[in-house]
């Protein structure tokens, strides 16, 4: 079997609402699609972590750069593939976009191996320590509204969450710490005082103003504290590990085995969040899954992007060892974001229906068990929406 060809897909539509984080609004939502193709028919999918104009530039990579560098190379030497390239872009990047374009076409060699052993991602992994994970929904984004607005409907939300049947929710703060302490509080009174929510903050915070909001958070028993400073940042995370009592997490924006095992080593973080369509895909996640374990350190995917990402992750979250083992293991979540997203909920040909299945089911999402990463998208609805 030989790779002849592969294609990205950016996806885009207008959103019914702007919708915002701590670092900018937006009004459009998109997501990056990764095709690879074979001589024998056999087609995989993947996708890469960056919306809006970060997609547009990966796509570049993903068809200029790497394409060029694995056309005839057989898709099931994955792990050939992946060191070649890695290698062949090492001088130009170890981190950022080329990792996230690596990241999407690994996925899709993945997927293709699944469908040539016809067995679904986590049995080529190892087999499935749950046929079904646990779901937290995220929502409570920023708007340019009041402060009192915003705590006024994050209340609302977080009760509408809770209602839905998710088994956590997570929001978003960034109008300065003194106002985000208003809007967690607000959080807190809309779950009830045994609900669990937890805090993204997107790096906006310095050291300072991020133990403000912690030790509130600490008062308010926040599960976890989210990428509260940047990222390069090491020592205000270990400083905030250290003094706060509330769950640090963070990992979304860091590649590969080596920029894990830096902050890894500096004991920073209670919770980890791997991004697979970012890091490198399934062959590095799963090395850095690995690093992690070997640190302690328990795992709680990152998940963004189309229902492919959510797909992938819902097979690793299968296949992830619980941490600690035991009768009562710290069992993974699955991520949910509740906004507006048609690439999540109408790109597939069978739909995950996610938001069903945990109304139903009290919070639970069954893994697919079909094939690769388990899923197929309907090619119209990307042909519709492709710029």
């Amino acid at each position: 079997m030989k790779i002849t060809k592969i294609i990205s897909h950016v996806l885009q539509y207008d959103l019914p609402e702007e919708l915002g984080y701590s670092q900018q609004y937006y009004a459009k939502r998109s997501a990056h699609l990764v095709e690879v193709q074979t001589d024998e028919g056999i087609t995989g999918w993947g996708e890469c972590f960056g919306p809006g104009n970060i997609a547009v530039a990966n796509k570049g990579i993903v068809e200029g750069v790497i394409q060029p560098m694995i056309l005839g190379d057989d898709p099931v030497d994955r792990d050939v593939i992946w060191h070649k390239v890695y290698n062949l872009m090492r001088d130009h990047g170890q981190k950022g976009m080329p990792l996230q374009s690596l990241s999407g076409v690994d996925i899709a060699l993945w997927d293709i191996a699944g469908k040539v052993a016809n067995l679904p991602i986590h049995k080529l992994i190892g087999g499935a320590h749950r046929t079904s994970v646990q779901a937290y929904g995220y929502g409570m984004m920023l708007k340019r509204e009041s402060v009192d607005e915003h705590s006024a409907r994050f209340a609302d939300e977080a009760a509408a969450i809770r209602d839905m049947g998710f088994v956590a929710t997570k929001m978003k703060v960034g109008l300065g710490a003194k106002n985000d302490v208003k809007l967690c509080e607000a959080v807190r009174r809309g779950v009830g005082d045994t609900f669990d929510f937890m805090v993204d903050a997107n790096h906006c915070y310095t050291t300072p103003d991020a133990f403000y909001v912690g030790r509130a958070l600490d008062e308010l028993n926040a599960y976890w504290f989210e990428e509260p400073v940047a990222p390069e940042d090491h020592d205000g995370y270990r400083e905030l590990r250290a003094g706060l009592r509330t769950n640090i997490s963070g990992g979304e924006a860091e590649f590969n085995r080596w920029g894990w095992r830096q902050i890894l080593e500096n004991r920073g973080l209670d919770i980890a969040q791997p991004e697979v369509c970012a890091l490198g895909g399934i062959s590095e996640y799963l090395r850095v899954l690995a690093l992690c374990h070997a640190h302690h350190t328990p795992v709680i995917n990152h998940v963004w992007g189309s229902a492919i990402a959510v797909a992938t992750n819902l097979q690793l979250l299968a296949a992830m060892p619980p941490l600690p083992g035991g009768l009562f293991p710290r069992e993974p979540l699955l991520e949910f974001d509740t906004t507006h997203n048609a690439f999540r909920d109408e790109l597939l040909i069978d739909p995950l229906n996610i938001q069903q299945q945990v109304a139903q089911s009290g919070g639970s999402v069954k893994i697919p068990t079909g094939p690769g990463i388990g899923v197929e998208p309907d090619r119209e609805f990307i042909k519709r929406y492709s710029i």
